[in-house]
C-alpha cells in the first residue's frame, strides 16, 4: 500500500512537471503566420494554402511554417495562431481602408492564455504607407490608433498589462521602412518587450519560402536561448 501511494505521488509529480515544462505559445501575426486550416477564428485570411499557389510560394505543408517549426523543435505547444493576411498592427489598412475589424490591436485579446507570445507585424503598415504619427504612451485617442506608431505602443503597453506573467517577443520583419523598425525598438525598450530583428531572410513574393520560413525559426530559437 505504502508503495502504491509513492508511486501515485510520484506519477503525478511527474505529470505536473511535464505540464510546467511544456510551454504553450500563443501568435499574434500577418500573412507570414498563417496555414491554412490552422488560425482561429477560421474566418482570418491566409497567404499559405495546402494547395499553393506554385507562383507565389513553394510553402505546402504546415510542419514548413516557421512557427510550426519553433513549437516542434522547441518542446512547446500552440496554444493558438491569430493570424490575419494583410492586416496591420493599426487601424488603417491599404489605401487608407478601415481596418479596426482586422488589426492587430482589435485581435490582441483574442490570444488565450499562453506562456510565451510571439507578435509578429508591422509588414503590412510598412508596405501600405500608413499614417506613421508620434510615439504615444497614454490617453490614446480613436484617432491615435489609425496612426501606426501611437497605435503600437497602444498595444504594447495593453498587452503587457493583459497577460501576467507571459513572455511577449516581437518579431520583426528585415526590410521594413527605417521609421518603422526604429519605433518598435523604442516601443518594445518602453514596455520591457524583448524583439528580433531578424536577417536575410529568403523569400518568394515577398513571404517567406520554405527556407525563410526555416531561417526565422533558427534565428528565433537562437535568439530565446
Amino acid at each position: 500500500m505504502y508503495r502504491k501511494v509513492l508511486l501515485s505521488l510520484f506519477l503525478l509529480a511527474s505529470i505536473v512537471s511535464f505540464a510546467k515544462n511544456n510551454k504553450t505559445v500563443s501568435i499574434l501575426g500577418d500573412s507570414y503566420s498563417t496555414y491554412e486550416g490552422y488560425v482561429e477564428p477560421a474566418t482570418n485570411w491566409v497567404w499559405y494554402f495546402a494547395e499553393p499557389r506554385v507562383d507565389t510560394t513553394d510553402v505546402d505543408d504546415v510542419k514548413q511554417t516557421w512557427w510550426y517549426r519553433f513549437i516542434k523543435d522547441n518542446g512547446y505547444r500552440l496554444e493558438k495562431n491569430n493570424s490575419y493576411s494583410g492586416s496591420t498592427v493599426c487601424n488603417t489598412g491599404y489605401d487608407g481602408a478601415d481596418y479596426s475589424g482586422i488589426s492587430f490591436i482589435s485581435r490582441m485579446d483574442n490570444l488565450g492564455c499562453p506562456d510565451i507570445i510571439l507578435i509578429f507585424g508591422a509588414t503590412n503598415d510598412s508596405w501600405a504607407n500608413v499614417p506613421l504619427g508620434e510615439m504615444k504612451y497614454s490617453k490614446w485617442t480613436p484617432e491615435d490608433l489609425k496612426e501606426f506608431r501611437p497605435a503600437l505602443c497602444y498595444m504594447l503597453s495593453h498587452m503587457s498589462n493583459r497577460y501576467l506573467n507571459t513572455e511577449i517577443v516581437y518579431l520583426i520583419n528585415d526590410g521594413l521602412k527605417a521609421e518603422v523598425t526604429d519605433a518598435i525598438k523604442e516601443a518594445c525598450d518602453r514596455f520591457d518587450i524583448k524583439y528580433l530583428e531578424l536577417k536575410d531572410i529568403d523569400k518568394t513574393a515577398g513571404h517567406p519560402n520554405i527556407n525563410g520560413m526555416r531561417q526565422i525559426s533558427q534565428q528565433l530559437t537562437k535568439a530565446l536561448k
